[in-house]
């Protein structure tokens, strides 16, 4: 496991253990007894912050178990970081008792909205990009590093839809965000080809237009597939699939201009056995394997 030394917006150096450079899986509960009884070849667990933020009860005992054998990765949903309200500091504090609970090698969002006023939403929304919403995501990315006291990763989104007010493009409009909150990139590989086969990107020019030095986790994903109104290909970001051939080789093209980066194994739907999920985990550390050539980033 690698330490690396971050300045994230607050100016403070965080010196907190990465994720190691393996495969990684989310954490199901009906996965837990087989874990703890069993040695998992498996490099880390990611779990959702909101499951979690409560005082007691069997999730939090199985949790400490399991952090006390692997490295984890909390993964926040309810943040509403595109949203134009100000961030609900009661669900910011929430966090942070959480974060400084169990300190977790990595900590994300999505960059998505999910709530407005008083109402929210069970989705994670697509957002304008053009300069107003630049402004607001940095606003409230600077104002959740500055809470946590940590360097956040934000997850590329899966859409559906753009707007046509958009003034930038969503890699332009990523790479500002990083630039300005010096925050980190959590690349999403399936979000990205569901979002490119949606709006007939490119997927490898999008892939070159991020900031890949400052990837500081994959994610892989099944999709489900359908058709728009037009009778078009439309892919949801659904979980419940195996992970589709075309996204392993555009995470392939990700090792190769990357580098090996700790990667997680998404599944959320129709879960499967866990040894089904290994072998998912084992395909991915031998990619990560195949590229372990390549210099490490500082």
């Amino acid at each position: 496991m690698v330490s690396t030394d971050v300045t994230h917006a607050s100016g403070a150096l965080d010196r907190r253990p990465t994720l190691p450079v393996q495969a990684g899986l989310g954490l199901k509960t009906q996965h837990i007894p087989q874990i703890l009884s069993e040695k998992t070849e498996i490099g880390f667990f990611e779990v959702h912050a909101e499951n979690y933020m409560v005082a007691g009860g069997p999730f939090h005992h199985q949790l400490t178990q399991i952090r006390q054998r692997y490295a984890l990765s909390i993964h926040g949903v309810g943040l509403s970081i595109g949203a134009e309200q100000a961030i609900d500091e009661d669900h910011l504090d929430r966090l942070a008792e959480l974060l400084n609970r169990y300190q977790p090698h990595s900590f994300s969002e999505h960059l998505a909205w999910s709530s407005h006023g008083e109402n929210f939403y069970n989705d994670l929304l697509p957002i304008p990009y053009d300069q107003a919403t630049l402004n607001r995501v940095c606003e409230h990315i600077d104002r959740i590093q500055e809470r946590l006291q940590r360097r956040m990763l934000l997850e590329n989104p899966s859409t559906y839809v753009e707007f046509a007010d958009s003034s930038m493009s969503e890699t332009d409009f990523i790479r500002e965000v990083i630039k300005r909150t010096g925050c980190g990139l959590l690349l999403d590989v399936n979000n990205v080809y569901v979002s490119c086969v949606n709006h007939n990107w490119n997927p490898q020019h999008y892939i070159d237009s991020l900031p890949l030095a400052a990837v500081g986790e994959i994610h892989l994903a099944g999709f489900a597939e359908d058709q728009d109104s037009a009778g078009d290909r439309l892919l949801i970001d659904a979980h419940g699939t195996p992970i589709d051939s075309a996204v392993w080789s555009l995470y392939n093209d990700v090792l190769r201009r990357s580098g090996p980066l700790p990667t997680l194994i998404e599944r959320d739907n129709d879960i499967p056995a866990l040894e089904v999920l290994l072998a998912e985990a084992q395909q991915a550390n031998d990619l990560l394997a195949e590229h372990s050539h390549l210099p490490e980033r500082a």
